[in-house]
C-alpha cells in the first residue's frame, strides 16, 4: 500500500499532459519512429516485461526467460498482469510467429536481438533493440525503463517509478553508512561467474553503495556483464560481502568448491546464499522484482557486513553450505 502511495503522489508531483506522439527512438540498429501510442506490444526482451507491466502496459506476447509461473510472470508481476493472457514465447525469436500477431510496437532491450533480426521485425512494426553503449545486457533498470516509458507513452510513469525507487536506495544507504565502499560481488554458484559492474545484479549492489572489484570489471571487458572466475583462484572474489546466486544445485559444488573454505569472505561469515527466488528477482532488477529484491537481500547484507563472524546469515545456514563453518555458532 505504501508504494501505490508514494507512487500516486510522485505521478501528482510530476508534469501534465499527455505524451505526444510520434516519437523517435535511436538505438544500436538505427532509430524506430512510434507514430502513436501503441496498444499491441510485444515484448522479446528476457525481463522487459516486467518493466512493461510497472508502466501499466499489459503485452499481448512476452519472451519467458526460466521459472515455471503463469504466463511467465513471476510472483511480483502477477497483481499488474491481472487477468491478461499474453502469448508466452520462449527460445530464439519467432519471426513469423510475431508477424502473425500483427504488433504496433516490438521491444527487445535485453533480448540478444541481432541486426539481421531487427531488419525483418522492423518491417512488422516499430522495433527498439538495445543502445550501442549499453551493449545487448548492459542497460541499467533507470534506461530500461526510460525507454520503454517514452516508447509506450508512459514517461512519467516512469520517471515516477525511477524517482520513487532511487528513494529507496538512498534511504538505505544513507542507514548503511558501513557499506559505502566497501567490495561485494555477485557469483553464480554453478560456474563461479561474476558478475561485473556493468550488469544489473552488479548495478544493485554499486547502488547499495558497495563497490564491484577492478579485478573483476577487467575480466569482463567492454560490454561483457559477465565474467568466469577460475576455481584454482578465487582472489577476485573474495569481498566484503560475497551473494552466491543459484536457481537450485548449486549448493553441492559450494560445498567442495576447491579454495571456497581459504576465503576470507567464508572465515568471517560474509557469505550470502540466494535461492531461487532472491536470485531471480536479483536477476530480473525490473521496477517491480527489485521491491522483493530489497526486502530480503538488506536483512542478509546487514548480517554479512557487521564484522562478527559469529552472527547467522540464514540463508547460508538454512541452505546447508556451512555444514564446515568456520565457528559453532554458524
Amino acid at each position: 500500500m505504501f508504494r501505490e502511495i508514494l507512487l500516486v503522489l510522485i505521478l501528482l508531483a510530476a508534469p501534465c499532459g499527455a505524451q505526444e506522439f510520434p516519437v523517435r527512438i535511436d538505438h544500436a540498429f538505427g532509430t524506430a519512429t512510434i507514430p502513436a501510442r501503441p496498444e499491441r506490444v510485444v515484448s522479446l526482451s528476457f525481463i522487459g516485461h516486467d518493466f512493461l507491466l510497472a508502466l501499466g502496459v499489459k503485452p499481448i506476447a512476452l519472451r519467458k526467460w526460466y521459472g515455471n509461473f503463469p504466463h511467465g510472470v513471476w510472483p511480483w508481476g502477477e497483481e499488474a498482469l491481472g487477468d491478461a493472457t499474453p502469448v508466452v514465447m520462449q527460445g530464439e525469436i519467432d519471426i513469423e510467429a510475431i508477424a502473425a500477431m500483427k504488433p504496433d510496437l516490438i521491444v527487445g532491450q535485453w533480448s540478444g536481438m541481432t541486426a539481421d533480426e531487427y531488419r525483418l521485425l522492423s518491417q512488422i512494426a516499430p522495433t527498439v533493440a538495445h543502445r550501442a553503449e549499453w551493449g545487448p545486457y548492459g542497460a541499467s533498470w533507470q534506461d530500461m525503463l526510460r525507454v520503454l516509458g517514452v516508447s509506450t507513452g508512459r514517461q512519467a510513469r516512469a520517471e515516477a517509478e525511477i524517482a520513487r525507487l532511487e528513494s529507496r536506495f538512498a534511504q538505505i544507504r544513507e542507514a548503511h553508512p558501513d557499506w559505502r565502499g566497501a567490495s561485494a560481488a555477485v557469483v553464480w554458484a554453478g560456474t563461479s561467474g561474476a558478475y561485473t559492474s556493468r550488469d544489473m545484479r552488479g548495478r544493485l549492489l554499486t547502488d547499495l553503495g558497495f563497490v564491484i572489484p577492478d579485478a573483476l570489471d577487467a575480466r569482463g571487458g567492454l560490454n561483457v556483464t559477465y565474467a568466469r572466475v577460475p576455481p584454482e583462484d578465487l582472489s577476485d572474489i573474495d569481498v566484503d560481502a560475497l551473494i552466491w546466486l543459484d536457481a537450485g544445485g548449486g549448493t553441492d559444488r559450494l560445498r567442495t568448491l576447491p579454495l571456497r573454505h581459504r576465503m576470507r569472505a567464508y572465515a568471517e561469515g560474509r557469505e550470502i546464499y540466494s535461492g531461487l527466488m532472491l536470485s531471480a528477482a536479483m536477476s530480473h532488477s525490473s521496477p517491480l522484482s527489485l521491491d522483493r529484491a530489497l526486502d530480503e537481500l538488506v536483512p542478509l547484507l546487514e548480517a554479512a557486513m557487521d564484522g562478527d563472524p559469529a552472527t547467522v546469515v540464514t540463508s547460508t545456514r538454512e541452505a546447508g553450505i556451512l555444514d564446515e563453518g568456520p565457528t559453532d555458532a554458524r
